[in-house]
């Protein structure tokens, strides 16, 4: 794992995949499953692993979180940046950033909260969460109400976020009033798409993003490497494009985090076993499209391997 301070110039060299994680049948930690799927992911020229929401943190015990970090650490190369998430809750984010005080970690995400919060309260308790856990974090936004621009903004400038995830769902993304007010405080190149491939050539290109977070790229790292180099330099990206649409169509009408778990193991990649409680798996009857989308997108990423 990269141990390096983390600079912002990282956000723009490697798309941000954002894995699932492999449990065995007990729901304990795989690591030799996470340790096939880190080694494909990063084979593919991906140098940031974001394990997040696709990981289901949201649900991870703080008993087990040390354990998680530490495997993570060992797995990844020396040259991946790993960022682990925190929360939602507060009192969860204080118990994990004293263990990722006690780490080599740089920087660390955190997961939104729907309700019970206002936009001084996030402030505050950010500031303490950094100084706290001894890093910089990653904010990620999901609704216009959570922080306001002008909040969010401040924590940029005052070292507490490196950046910001976002993910609001607009009908049009190139349509985006709030990116556009948000990016008149905080530099695009502090933000990333945090939405997978389908606004991520319109983030990149029309509003300047630093890069976005992928999912599928994690069946796919060579093709969304080569999409974000296409993207980057302005070439015609919209073949690439188009490969990863099916299976981001089926996780955004079933479910992004559930449909990613099931695609990795369908795919023959690794054997991701049981999703965490409170989450279960894909309904039986969408398993034969993800396992048929997850092995065309993965034989079309083999074919790029070897051109």
């Amino acid at each position: 794992m990269n141990t390096d301070p983390i600079v912002v110039s990282e956000l723009s060299e490697s798309v941000v995949a954002v894995p699932p994680l492999a449990r065995r049948a007990v729901y304990s930690l795989n690591v030799e499953a996470n340790r096939k799927l880190i080694a494909h992911i990063e084979a593919g020229g991906v140098r940031t692993l974001l394990y997040g929401g696709n990981a289901n943190l949201y649900h991870v015990a703080v008993g087990e979180f040390r354990d998680l970090l530490d495997m993570l650490a060992a797995l990844a190369a020396p040259g991946t940046r790993v960022i682990p998430a925190v929360g939602p809750d507060y009192g969860k984010m204080l118990d994990q950033a004293r263990i990722l005080a006690q780490t080599h970690y740089r920087a660390a995400m955190i997961l939104p909260l729907a309700g019970f919060t206002t936009a001084e309260g996030v402030a505050t308790g950010l500031r303490r969460l950094t100084d706290i856990a001894g890093m910089p974090f990653t904010l990620y936004i999901k609704s216009e109400s959570y922080v306001d621009v002008d909040t969010l903004a401040g924590l940029v400038d005052d070292g507490t976020l490196l950046a910001v995830k976002y993910a609001i769902v607009q009908n049009d993304p190139a349509d985006d009033n709030y990116l556009r007010r948000l990016l008149q405080s905080v530099p695009a190149s502090k933000v990333v798409s945090g939405m997978g491939e389908r606004p991520a050539l319109i983030h990149v290109r029309d509003f300047g993003l630093a890069s976005w977070t992928t999912g599928s790229g994690c069946v796919a790292p060579h093709a969304v490497t080569a999409l974000l180099h296409a993207a980057k330099a302005g070439k015609d990206a919209g073949a690439l494009y188009e490969r990863f649409l099916p299976l981001e169509t089926l996780r955004d009408d079933i479910s992004l985090i559930r449909v990613l778990h099931d695609a990795v193991t369908l795919s023959g990649i690794a054997d991701m076993g049981p999703i965490l409680p409170l989450l279960s798996a894909s309904p039986e009857g969408a398993l034969p499209a993800i396992a048929r989308e997850a092995r065309a997108l993965l034989a079309f990423d083999e074919s790029l391997r070897k051109s």
